[in-house]
């Protein structure tokens, strides 16, 4: 418990340190390449915890990138790094996997702060420093806060990361719920830490949500057009230098090193991307990569509508416009948050026993999937868009109702179009998390529904190096896919 609570905390330290500065580079600046890199920098989220293992290898291990490159400059016989089994790789991949969060979640809402409050305060006297930790910062302060818990949940929670890169010297509460249901069998100790994990996260979400209410308040949104610009000085290009470079190299090292990987296994070349359109010896598990592909969309996007046509009702209850709806959004809160604290399987095996019996006998359905994918992005989806609505000025909304119009036309022509960006990030989460999820859809896609990481998960339970150089090559069709699934939901967003 102590070990899983402060690993989880200096993750979430660290990833806020390394995402917020490119927070900032993402809000305040247009530069050739930044819808490239938005969703490059995305894709790291979506990779199933097996391939993040195979990559940071690549990447870390003793024959990985790093280590030939300094034995080769420092001309050394012996990897210099050993960093396999350690907390820094621990860390390193939690990082990995969250810095999107801080970037796209606090990004968003950064990019919309009226860059006049920052200027008063500087014409007042104030430096840049005290400037952003008394104004920018508070103003942060509930998306900053809810992607740091988001972060922090997900670290407390970790399972994949710490039984693979921590080499069984770590164990977070996840992963002994693991070795007490297979290898030490104890499933009352089992079940029991499960409830723990599930109690603190809910504790944890409560508290927060508290927070959160307390620290939101209504702001004078800008759109980004007034907002963001073009680097002008030699000064500020290296500003938007230093703030990439860490993030893009932590993000981007391990998927180029993935990429590589799965050029040189094997024959090397694009064997392993052939072999994926062939099955030479009839076999029951093979999986086409088309239809992989064709199935995680399908369900991606039936997800992301899904989950925004459930989160963006739910955001505004929790928001709320009254003091009557306070014991309410209060409840509501921490609720929607209750699936971060859960293991996806355990919420795969729930809909196998809730949904079993007529008239809701969905237990050979595909709708079970998309189910099962809204349950999980819907957190994220709430978490996106409850900052930016409870931002907004009440003056407006009440302008529009004096005008004559509807509770309806005042959420579609004033709280949308504010929302908008915000909606567009809580989109990108859900079909992320769609494209990656694993533990439900392990236990729920019926064979003929595969999706791309179950198929990888095929070839890597088969022997043989064929089927490894195959499941990189999905690997890296996954992380293609979800490239461009990012860039299209992009053009679709909002001025703001």
């Amino acid at each position: 418990m102590w070990f899983t609570t402060w690993q989880a905390a200096l993750s979430t330290l660290l990833t806020v340190l390394v995402g917020l500065p490119g927070a900032y580079v993402f809000a305040r600046y247009v530069f050739p390449g930044k819808p490239l890199l938005e969703a490059l920098f995305t894709v790291p989220f979506v990779l199933p915890t097996v391939v993040v293992a195979v990559a940071f290898t690549a990447l870390l291990g003793p024959r990985g990138w790093l280590n030939l490159a300094l034995m080769d400059l420092l001309g050394l016989a012996r990897p210099p790094l050993e960093l396999q089994g350690t907390l820094t790789a621990i860390l390193l991949a939690h990082v990995f996997y969250n810095a999107v969060l801080v970037v796209r979640m606090v990004g968003t809402q950064w990019a919309n702060l009226d860059p006049a409050l920052v200027e008063a305060a500087r014409m007042l006297g104030a430096n840049r420093w005290r400037a952003f930790r008394e104004v920018t910062l508070p103003l942060l302060g509930p998306s900053l806060g809810a992607a740091a818990l988001l972060t922090f949940v997900f670290c407390f929670t970790s399972f994949g990361v710490v039984l693979i890169l921590g080499g069984g010297r770590y164990a977070t509460l996840e992963v002994e719920i693991y070795y007490r249901t297979v290898y030490l069998p104890n499933l009352p100790l089992a079940a029991t830490l499960a409830l723990v994990q599930i109690l603190f996260t809910f504790a944890l979400m409560t508290v927060y949500t508290r927070l959160q209410t307390r620290l939101a308040v209504p702001q004078s949104l800008r759109p980004r057009r007034v907002t963001q610009r073009r680097p002008r000085a030699l000064a500020e290009w290296a500003l938007l230098t230093v703030s990439l470079l860490p993030l893009a190299l932590l993000l981007l090292a391990p998927l180029g090193a993935l990429l590589e990987r799965s050029l040189t296994v094997g024959d090397g070349g694009l064997a392993a991307y052939r072999a994926l359109f062939s099955d030479p010896g009839g076999s029951l598990f093979y999986v086409p990569p088309l239809a992989a592909v064709r199935n995680s969309l399908l369900f991606a996007l039936a997800t992301t509508g899904l989950a925004l046509a459930l989160g963006l009702p739910a955001a505004t209850a929790i928001a709320g416009r009254g003091r009557e709806r306070a014991p309410l959004s209060r409840l509501l809160d921490p609720l929607f948050m209750l699936p971060l604290g859960t293991s996806a399987v355990t919420l795969g095996l729930g809909y196998i026993i809730a949904l079993d019996e007529p008239p809701l006998n969905l237990r050979t359905s595909p709708l079970l999937i998309v189910l099962a994918h809204t349950l999980v992005a819907l957190p994220f989806v709430v978490r996106a868009v409850l900052p930016a609505l409870r931002s907004i000025q009440p003056a407006l909304r009440e302008t529009a109702a004096v005008l004559g119009a509807s509770p309806w036309r005042v959420w579609q022509e004033v709280d949308l179009p504010i929302i908008g960006r915000a909606v567009a990030v809580g989109a990108v989460f859900a079909f992320t998390i769609s494209m990656g999820e694993f533990g439900a859809t392990s236990l729920l896609a019926r064979p003929e529904f595969p999706t791309i990481p179950i198929a990888i998960y095929r070839f890597l339970g088969q022997p043989g190096l064929s089927n490894y150089g195959q499941a990189l090559a999905m690997s890296a069709l996954l992380m293609l896919v979800c490239a461009l699934g990012f860039v299209g939901i992009e053009r679709f967003r909002g001025e703001f």
